[in-house]
C-alpha cells in the first residue's frame, strides 16, 4: 500500500512570466489544489514583494513563497518591514527566503559585497531579531542600525529561510536561519550531505527547533511517474517542500502547463 506523501508540493512562477499574468497563475495554482506558489526575484524582472502581496490578495488558501530576496539589494530594515507587513496581512500564508544574490548581477548594480558570507550572516541575524520584535543597535561590517525596531512586528515571529549551496553557506543557514532553500541540481544524496552541514551549523548555534528544507526541482520532460519518484526520493532524504519548475532550457514555457501537469498528473502518484 502506498503511503501518502507528507512533503508539501508547489510550483514556481518564473520571473519571465509577464506581471499581467500573475493573477491568472495564482488563481490556477490555488484552484488546482496545489499547496504553494513560489516567486523568484531575478534581476531585472519584476519585484517579488509586490507580486507576492498581490498573489496572496487574489487567493484565500494558497501559500506564496519568495525565493529569494538578494540581501545586497536591500537594507535589512526594508526586508524586515516588507516581511512583517506580508505576515500581518496574510498570517500563515507567506514564506520568505533571502540569499547572496547572483554576484554578477550584484556587481552590475554596484551592490556586490566584498564578503558575501559576512553580509548574509549580519542580514539574517538582524532580520530575525527585528521580526521577533527586538530593538537593535548594530555596528557591523555591512549592517548598521541605531535603535531600530519595527512598529508593526509580526504577531508571531515568522521563519526566515536562506538559500544555500556551498558548505559554508549551508552551515551558516543552519546556524542563523530557520530553513534552507536548495537549488534544482539537488539529488537525494546532495540533500543528505546538506542536512549534515546544516545540522553542524545548528549545533554550533545552539538551535534545537525544526529546520525547514525546501528544494527547487527542475522538470526536464513531462514524465509524471519519473517526477513523482524523484519527489519521493527527496522526501525520503528529508525534504519538507518540493517546488517544481521548468528546466533552464524551458523558461519560456507556459506556467499553466506546469500547474496542470503537477496537479493532475504528478500529485495523484504521490
Amino acid at each position: 500500500m502506498m503511503v501518502a506523501m507528507t512533503t508539501t508540493l508547489g510550483v514556481v512562477c518564473w520571473p519571465e512570466v509577464p506581471p499581467e499574468r500573475v493573477r491568472e497563475v495564482a488563481l490556477a495554482a490555488e484552484g488546482s489544489g496545489l499547496d504553494e506558489l513560489w516567486l523568484w526575484e531575478d534581476c531585472f524582472w519584476g519585484g517579488a514583494v509586490p507580486a507576492c502581496a498581490a498573489a496572496l490578495a487574489w487567493t484565500t488558501r494558497l501559500t506564496v513563497g519568495i525565493g529569494v530576496l538578494p540581501v545586497p539589494l536591500r537594507n535589512v530594515t526594508a526586508t524586515a518591514m516588507d516581511t512583517a507587513m506580508l505576515h500581518r496581512l496574510f498570517p500563515g500564508r507567506v514564506t520568505v527566503g533571502v540569499g547572496h544574490g547572483v554576484q554578477s548581477w550584484m556587481r552590475q548594480i554596484g551592490a556586490a559585497a566584498e564578503s558575501p558570507m559576512t553580509l548574509l550572516r549580519e542580514h539574517l541575524t538582524a532580520l530575525r531579531a527585528l521580526l521577533h520584535g527586538e530593538k537593535l543597535t548594530v555596528e557591523g561590517r555591512y549592517v548598521r542600525l541605531d535603535g531600530v525596531a519595527l512598529e508593526w512586528a509580526p504577531v508571531s515571529p515568522p521563519p526566515i529561510l536562506s538559500a544555500a549551496t556551498g558548505p559554508r553557506t549551508l552551515r551558516l543557514s543552519g546556524e542563523a536561519a530557520d530553513g534552507t532553500i536548495l537549488d534544482a541540481v539537488t539529488t537525494p544524496d546532495d540533500v543528505r550531505r546538506a542536512r549534515e552541514l546544516i545540522d553542524a551549523g545548528r549545533s554550533a548555534g545552539g538551535r534545537t527547533e525544526p529546520h525547514h528544507l525546501v528544494v527547487f526541482m527542475g522538470v526536464d520532460r513531462p514524465d509524471a511517474a519519473e517526477v513523482a519518484e524523484q519527489i519521493r526520493g527527496l522526501e525520503r532524504a528529508g525534504v519538507d517542500t518540493v517546488v517544481l519548475h521548468p528546466s533552464a532550457g524551458r523558461r519560456d514555457s507556459d506556467p499553466m502547463d506546469l500547474i496542470r501537469f503537477t496537479a493532475e498528473q504528478v500529485r495523484p502518484l504521490l
